[in-house]
């Protein structure tokens, strides 16, 4: 059974878009992701954006990405929703990721721009489209100029909006003003997707996180969310202000790096990273410490 969702939360408020574990042979750790999963539900996250970014899924076979949306679902499936995804800059084989996912179990797709090849906005709006056409699972945009190279205007936003299985943006453009409008216009369930953003964007609209230093501060973002809903903007600040290092330290280089070396300081599975992904320096390692220990969080 799904977990429960609305039309303005369509995937919960929370999510934390999970890493990968991999054994010491750098095998698929099954065992280690349900464990982790569980971890994260129980700390406080209503979702898992499972095979992203920070899931490594560039290194990611399709089989294993089956496996792992099968495990985590095996694992947390009735309490949090388990959101696929299912991007690529292939339409053809994003389509096949979806339903693939779709018949695993997931509750949703993430679905990133379109990275290298650069298609135009009506390239965008006809690759979205085709994904969501192509299952019944409700699907989140992902935008990320950053790394796709190409963003997603708010015309095509709003195009892509009148889409019955569209529902979500994860938004990693960094751009508030483009934000306000796009929500505005869209309707659509806006989530950041740029964890030192996560206040500036409930402030014009957003409704939750899909974060990376979820990882490590689930209950922080959970108290930030329930503060900003219930009109508490001053305590909302401060949640905000206390994660200021954890936001710089976890991104100080790639969000998966310092994730799977925090998650080690922790105890926590996590395992090694797939090249061209390496682990931290020592000299990394004792930053990220210290980041971490002046964001109040204890390893």
């Amino acid at each position: 059974m799904a977990p429960t969702s609305t039309p303005q939360t369509p995937f919960g408020r929370v999510l934390t878009a999970m890493v990968t574990p991999f054994a010491a042979d750098g095998a698929l750790d099954l065992d280690g992701a349900q464990r982790l999963a569980a971890h994260l539900v129980d700390a406080g996250n209503d979702g898992l954006v499972v095979n992203g970014t920070t899931g490594e899924s560039p290194t990611t076979s399709d089989a294993e990405k089956t496996e792992l949306v099968r495990a985590v679902l095996e694992a947390v499936g009735d309490r949090a929703h388990v959101i696929a995804g299912v991007g690529t800059n292939d339409t053809q084989h994003s389509i096949e990721l979806a339903r693939a996912a779709e018949q695993a179990g997931a509750h949703g797709l993430l679905t990133v721009t379109p990275y290298y090849n650069k298609p135009s906005q009506e390239g965008l709006y006809r690759h979205f489209a085709a994904i969501a056409d192509a299952t019944g699972l409700p699907v989140m945009l992902y935008d990320i100029p950053g790394r796709s190279g190409v963003p997603i205007n708010t015309e095509t936003i709003v195009r892509l909006a009148e889409h019955p299985r569209i529902v979500a943006n994860k938004d990693a453009k960094g751009d508030l003003g483009r934000a306000s409008w796009a929500i505005a216009r869209s309707g659509l369930a806006w989530y950041s997707g740029d964890d030192m953003l996560n206040l500036p964007l409930l402030s014009v609209g957003a409704i939750g996180f899909v974060s990376v230093v979820g990882h490590v501060v689930t209950p922080d973002l959970r108290a930030l969310i329930d503060a900003h809903t219930s009109g508490d903007v001053h305590k909302a600040t401060e949640i905000h202000q206390k994660l200021l290092p954890v936001y710089t330290g976890m991104f100080r280089t790639q969000g998966v790096m310092t994730t799977k070396a925090a998650l080690a300081l922790s105890g926590l599975p996590g395992g090694p990273l797939r090249l061209p992904m390496v682990e931290l320096s020592p000299e990394e390692t004792e930053q990220l410490k210290i980041d971490l220990a002046a964001g109040g969080v204890q390893l």
